[in-house]
């Protein structure tokens, strides 16, 4: 079967779940939310770029969902009556990636605005289940669209700053091309648009406006991502919990947090998902059994929090914490970019860690265009039919190596060590010593890197023999070491010899605790109210599943956190 032909049967297979007609009792559960609106022909209904639009439910007539890209129009479908008009914009609340408009002589909708729209997603289970199956579908098929251009990444070939805006808005699943400026249609773009080498890479979004050489922020801001947390006049934000970081064990923590009714801000520095979020596929998380990648993993689990109504910002770098053990409100932080205070009851931080750079001549150089930290399909496309070279001995670097083996003509596994079955789960060290195009270089190390624009060669080391070698190769993926994402926190906050955080029964010697009547909770650290998850937290077994676990735990503990608070507080009724 080609890949049209497997794209027809996917087109086919997916139609119903996508395009779903609400019956008779969900529109009667969703009418009394909205109201009705009679429509005229052409008639405005939605327009790209546009956020917190709600839901549109056709009651008769048409209306048609359309690109408009370069002066041409794309339809992209056209809900007729009972059907609703919608993509997993609404559920991220990020902007719409098409218009929308009356196609017929007359239309009458009923429109449920965003904030009723969500909260019917978290009370009404008989709506939310079609509604939300049907959103991620339709993503997944906009994806996969080739005739679908949502927002374009215009850059020079091999342009670092290009790639970086691309990755950044693949990470955050926000459906995207890349086009080279030398190609015929980037020249076309530059013309129509007036762009020079000097504007690239430039940003242009589905409503058709160029941003030239902008900044992560400004892209985050024109997709939607970077959501005003305050409104304009308030200079604080107040939650129950906010959440430091969005990998497994943020993103758990949000879930369970927002679907238990308290107040959710979750703040992640470039994409939610963290190192899981980059794996190209987890085949030891439970519940699957053939495996799930991890991107898919992580979007799912913040759609998830999403409909409970957690609030997410992307990219919000925190600068500082500040405790006040007085407070109702424990911690004051202060985030990059947003100019209101964020005040928690509790706070969990989930902030991960940075994964090791390595120490190799010129490496600074390729970084994003030849050394990478992740093994994605979006990378796989430079390895196919290529030798790559995989660093590291852990799971990820297992992982990475097999994902790559599948199209790759070779794969280097390079480890420092004499062994991998120390630090890699036996099942993924089997597969990598029995998988064929996989060659395992015991102690050996990278020494320099070279090329033009991109990585072209790489010279090895043999730490045992001194012996050198030089292998051509587009990519390296650097899969060793962890440093803990803990530079902004309080020096009260304590934390091993490496700088990760200590919980639990880690801290009840601190000073804080010894004066309390309480113990601290398995996640809690030195000071009562503040929780450690994941990677970023000392003694965590670094697996997928143990993050999405430990978030759950520390939700736990944040309930037991703000319960004891209520019964030591006077009754202020």
């Amino acid at each position: 079967m080609t890949d049209d032909e497997r794209d027809e049967q996917f087109y086919r297979d997916t139609e119903a779940v996508a395009f779903p007609k609400l019956d008779d009792r969900q529109l009667s559960l969703l009418e009394p939310l909205g109201q009705r609106r009679v429509l005229k022909r052409g008639d405005v209904v939605l327009k790209a770029g546009q956020r917190d639009f709600g839901l549109t439910i056709v009651l008769r007539g048409e209306i048609e969902a359309f690109e408009q890209r370069d002066g041409e129009e794309q339809i992209l479908a056209t809900p007729h009556e009972r059907d609703f008009l919608g993509d997993v914009s609404m559920l991220q609340g990020t902007s719409a990636l098409a218009n929308a408009r009356v196609s017929s002589d007359e239309a009458e909708i009923v429109h449920v605005p965003a904030a009723e729209f969500r909260r019917a997603l978290a009370e009404i289970p008989a709506v939310s289940t079609t509604i939300v199956n049907a959103l991620i579908m339709r993503r997944r098929r906009l994806s996969r669209d080739p005739k679908f251009a949502g927002f374009r990444v215009l850059s020079a070939p091999d342009d670092r700053a290009g790639h970086e805006l691309d990755d950044f808005l693949d990470k955050n699943h926000i459906p995207h091309r890349l086009i080279e400026v030398d190609s015929e249609q980037g020249k076309e773009l530059a013309n129509r648009f007036h762009l020079a080498t000097r504007h690239l890479p430039t940003l242009i979004t589905p409503s058709g406006s160029p941003l030239r050489k902008p900044s992560l922020r400004e892209v985050a801001q024109a997709a939607g991502l970077l959501r005003p947390l305050a409104s304009e006049n308030e200079t604080e934000i107040f939650s129950d919990v906010t959440i430091v970081g969005a990998g497994p064990a943020g993103l758990a923590a949000a879930v369970y947090a927002a679907s238990e009714g308290l107040n959710t801000v979750v703040l992640e520095s470039y994409a939610p998902g963290g190192q899981a979020g980059s794996s190209s596929l987890i085949e030891n998380f439970f519940g699957f059994p053939t495996g799930v990648s991890g991107g898919d993993l992580t979007w799912l689990a913040q759609l998830q929090a999403y409909r409970f109504g957690a609030k997410f910002s992307t990219p919000s770098q925190v600068l500082s914490l500040r405790y006040n053990p007085e407070d109702e409100y424990r911690a004051c932080i202060e985030s990059e970019g947003c100019p209101a205070i964020l005040r928690a009851k509790t706070v969990l931080i989930a902030s991960g860690a940075d994964y090791g750079r390595l120490d190799a001549e010129n490496r600074e150089k390729f970084e994003g265009v030849g050394v990478y930290y992740a093994a994605t399909a979006l990378e796989g496309q430079i390895c196919r039919n290529e030798t790559v070279i995989v660093v590291g001995s852990g799971n990820s670097a297992g992982q990475a190596a097999m994902f790559l083996s599948d199209g790759a003509r070779k794969v280097l596994l390079v480890i420092r060590g004499n062994d991998i079955t120390s630090k890699m789960s036996d099942y993924l060290s089997r597969r990598v010593q029995a998988q064929q195009n996989i060659d395992i270089l015991y102690r050996t190390e990278i020494r320099r890197m070279s090329g033009n624009q991109t990585l072209e060669e790489v010279e090895l080391e043999n730490t045992k023999t001194g012996e050198r070698q030089v292998v051509r190769t587009p990519a390296v993926f650097s899969m060793i070491g962890a440093r803990p994402c803990t530079e902004w926190l309080p020096e009260e906050i304590a934390r091993d010899d490496r700088g990760f955080i200590k919980t639990g029964t880690a801290v009840a010697d601190a000073p804080v605790w010894k004066a309390s009547k309480h113990q601290p909770t398995p996640m809690e650290t030195s000071l009562p109210g503040i929780f450690a998850a994941g990677d970023v937290r000392s003694g965590s077994v670094k697996r997928c599943a143990a993050a999405v676990g430990e978030g759950g735990m520390a939700i736990a503990g944040i309930h037991l956190s703000l319960a004891s608070r209520r019964n030591a507080s006077p009754d202020k009724t």
